[in-house]
């Protein structure tokens, strides 16, 4: 991988970093469950309208996006709305990881490396120790609860897009965003009322109605549309596991940028479980990419089709939010 793309890589990864604070800033604006349902309306119009439907086959279209689109962001956007911290939200969320790893196994019985494991082990105890430092109280218990459903709804659209094989990326990605919206807002006019909706909506050219419309912009426009574009670019030129491990910098621009802007704060506990989520996924990560590195180097070119069949376990997957 060339120092271009590795700066490349980079700079997805604080993108995608920022786009929690982007994420804070809409919530002040809009309540959660319309504002998913938002973020993926501006998505879903275009894709519709311009962009070819990729060629695979819709029911993955359907997974792709209940699963990525509609499960994640509905309870990340209620944790976030409920009071979990950003910068926390960018690492918690990092345990879609392990549980594609796991769905992998229940499901598709993929394989995967007793090292590879050993590395989730380690990420998923450092998500007990943030959840133990959160137990404080119901009131931060809860959203780190609900932020680890979010993971899992990642992992599960990780599970359909793998079945997908798509060879178009962003297409793919942009036809998922059609799913959400209709069920999104159904939810929203049931459970957070037309009223709350129609104040979100006329109280637009105040401050934070202002500031609300800048992190929607971000999140769709630079997080989405601009940090994907690239996110797939690299990875249709390098080797996944490559790529994937810098998503790990993600939950580290995330609280990062959450202390310097927010002011938000983590307790050592924390910080310790931090460590070990990110030494965690990003050696899985890594292991995992060990694997096909070496099937390409010892199989010949006309045992492609053997290799595809004997494939190892997949990277740790990286995507955006």
């Amino acid at each position: 991988m060339s120092f271009k793309h590795c700066l490349l890589a980079a700079s997805v990864a604080v993108m995608w970093g920022l786009n929690f604070l982007a994420i804070d800033l809409s919530l002040d604006q809009f309540p959660p469950f319309f504002l998913v349902a938002l973020r993926f309306a501006v998505l879903a119009l275009p894709a519709l309208l311009f962009i070819p439907k990729p060629d695979v086959k819709f029911r993955w279209i359907v997974g792709y996006g209940l699963g990525f689109g509609l499960l994640q962001f509905l309870f990340l956007y209620w944790a976030m709305a409920a009071g979990m911290p950003a910068g926390l939200s960018s690492l918690v969320l990092q345990a879609s990881g392990p549980f594609t790893v796991l769905l992998g196994m229940t499901f598709l019985r993929e394989r995967v490396r007793g090292s590879q494991m050993a590395f989730l082990i380690v990420a998923m105890a450092g998500l007990g120790v943030v959840g133990w430092q959160r137990l404080d109280s119901s009131a931060s218990f809860l959203p780190f609860l609900l932020t680890l459903a979010g993971g899992l709804g990642w992992a599960i659209g990780n599970i359909c897009n793998r079945q997908a094989h798509s060879v178009e990326p962003l297409k793919f990605t942009m036809w998922m965003s059609v799913i959400p919206p209709v069920p999104m807002l159904i939810l929203s006019l049931f459970v957070e009322g037309p009223s709350t909706i129609g104040h979100s909506l006329t109280t637009l050219l105040t401050p934070t109605g202002w500031l609300g419309i800048a992190g929607l912009v971000y999140t769709v426009v630079i997080a989405t549309i601009l940090g994907s574009g690239i996110w797939s670019w690299l990875m249709s030129r390098n080797p996944a596991g490559v790529v994937a491990p810098f998503s790990m910098l993600v939950p580290i621009v995330g609280m990062s940028a959450a202390w310097f802007f927010l002011g938000e704060t983590v307790s050592f506990g924390e910080l310790c479980g931090a460590a070990l989520v990110i030494i965690g996924v990003l050696g899985a990560g890594m292991r995992a990419a060990k694997g096909p590195k070496i099937l390409a180097e010892v199989v010949p070119a006309d045992a492609e089709d053997v290799a595809d069949v004997d494939e190892p376990s997949p990277d740790v997957p990286a995507g955006t939010c």
